[in-house]
């Protein structure tokens, strides 16, 4: 393994390393346009000269291989100079429009020009004109030719990631500008990856297009809920007003880099789907038409169970739970509705509901947990028909679910008859949807943005989500109202956080046997 310095500092590295990447092991940051680390490299944007000791010339540092007793210099004088001369002429025939431009406070042509920039500029303000300014390419995503400094990034996205091959350069010299190939749409599954490579204002996303600037956007990280695969994301929400002055609060998701589940990419299904988190919620408990405090509902599911309980009826609860809940929400449920009032029916496993799937990140389940539903409930197959049949002969009492939209996966004449049929029928849910004109209680619990806790992905990987903000209205977390429950029954399941519950899930299960929120950190662990 070849030994290096760069700015002064040794480092050993694998035969092959580029400058590049070394420098990025000792967090010394060189400028990059055209490079970025999942994509082939092209060498062309030439903003990552640095000095090597014995070279007559600069080097560009994402093509230089290292070598034995190199010595780099990524901050001399000749290497600053290098870097304004390339910056002078990739601004040739770039336009002043940053103040329109949605890039602004994110764009590396600015940040760089900050560092590096020649205010003085040798050459005639005479631009020439590209052919498309603010041109669709498909659903997601705008292209303008003026801004596109020609790094080809995604180009090279859509030629080796998607192989879709959408993207080309056309024209040559000063003339050449990025495109579509004819009768070609930008309308692949992770279209809106191209906007996240860019590094200037040239792809923009039509969904965030003038709907907030950046640096009004706090990041907290989480986990795509959209489906199995748990794609790593940051939720990007705005802190500028207080939320109740505004109608969303999330403004864009972001993928964040995780080398074993989706490196830099997250599909475009997870990344638009962040309007739930905010729209068409259910915001206070409501008893049929009626609005009811917190206290009355609890009250209410809890006269319905104790007098099952005192009689040992309890297989007369069916409690049809979901793999969009958490892990920790799953295990409050296991204690209070198995291990606590045993008898009941327990199940979160539907009808197929599966969506459409790729070969690369996008999975036919569309539930973030289903993993951890089977790890923690540990159940039979076919419960949740026996519930549904005996709901319907009006052999369960109690019905408790769990965001589950029973019209959409048994028909509108079954839940009728359900409502009909059984004594109590709750619903507890973040969003409305048909199942909720139907239940006789129903009881907002908060989205993935507003709790903390963990999903189990497709490979069995335990990832952390993370609390943005504060739930929407009334709304509780599903664990947090499950243990009012159990003080009101008087079967105390009392925790903190969801911190302390993973705690004693890990003792309790064994195949989350040693883990903590500060080993699984941001990468994840998986299950034994």
């Amino acid at each position: 393994m070849p030994k290096l310095t760069i700015d002064g500092k040794e480092i050993e590295v694998p035969a092959g390393t580029t400058i590049i990447q070394a420098a990025d092991k000792l967090g010394i940051a060189i400028p990059r346009y055209c490079y970025h680390e999942a994509l082939p490299v092209s060498g062309n944007c030439r903003i990552c000269m640095v000095d090597v000791e014995k070279m007559a010339k600069p080097q560009i540092a994402c093509y230089t291989p290292v070598a034995e007793g190199m010595v780099v210099k990524t901050t001399s004088q000749k290497v600053i100079d290098v870097r304004k001369a390339v910056l002078e002429f990739l601004l040739v025939n770039h336009p002043l429009d940053c103040p329109v431009c949605d890039q602004a406070g994110e764009c590396k042509l600015q940040d760089y020009y900050m560092d590096h920039g020649k205010y003085d500029s040798r050459l005639d303000d005479v631009k020439v004109k590209k052919e498309k300014k603010a041109i669709s390419l498909g659903p997601t995503v705008m292209l303008d030719q003026e801004r596109c400094i020609l790094c080809t990034r995604c180009v090279r996205f859509t030629d080796n990631i998607t192989k879709t091959h959408e993207f080309g350069v056309f024209d040559r010299g000063d003339h050449s500008q990025l495109d579509l190939y004819p009768g070609k749409e930008l309308n692949n599954n992770y279209s809106g990856n191209v906007v996240d490579i860019c590094p200037v204002g040239a792809l923009t996303d039509k969904d965030f297009r003038f709907k907030c600037r950046v640096w009004y956007l706090s990041k907290t990280n989480s986990v795509c809920p959209g489906c199995s695969m748990g794609c790593n994301i940051t939720v990007e929400w705005d802190r500028s007003r207080p939320h109740q002055q505004k109608k969303a609060r999330v403004m864009r998701l972001k993928p964040r880099l995780n080398p074993d589940v989706n490196n830099y990419w997250m599909c475009d299904v997870g990344r638009y789907a962040y309007p739930s988190i905010d729209e068409n919620r259910i915001l206070t408990p409501q008893f049929k038409n009626d609005l009811i405090s917190w206290e009355k509902a609890i009250a209410m599911i809890a006269q319905a169970i104790m007098p099952l309980r005192n009689e040992k009826r309890l297989d007369k609860i069916g409690v049809l739970a979901s793999a969009q809940l958490t892990n920790e929400d799953l295990f409050v449920i296991r204690k209070l509705f198995k291990d606590t009032l045993k008898g009941a029916h327990i199940d979160f496993k539907m009808p197929e509901q599966s969506g459409k799937s790729d070969d690369f990140l996008l999975k036919a389940d569309r539930n973030p947990n289903t993993a951890g539903a089977l790890a923690i409930l540990e159940l039979q197959d076919g419960v949740t028909q026996q519930v549904i049949q005996k709901a319907k002969e009006g052999q369960i009492d109690v019905l408790y679910v769990f965001g589950q939209d029973l019209v959409k996966l048994f028909g509108k004449v079954t839940v009728e008859q359900i409502a009909k049929k059984v004594k109590l029928f709750i619903y507890q849910g973040s969003n409305i949807n048909d199942t909720c004109s139907y239940a006789h209680l129903n009881i907002p619990s908060a989205v993935y943005a507003e709790k903390d806790g963990t999903f189990t992905n497709v490979q069995k990987r335990v990832q952390r989500i993370r609390s943005a903000f504060l739930p929407l209205g009334e709304a509780k977390g599903d664990w947090e109202i499950l243990s009012l429950l159990s003080q009101t029954l008087n079967t105390p399941i009392v925790y903190k956080n969801s911190k302390e519950i993973f705690k004693d899930m890990s003792a309790t299960i064994t195949s989350f046997s040693d883990m903590s929120y500060d080993k699984i950190a941001d990468q994840g662990m998986i299950l034994k």
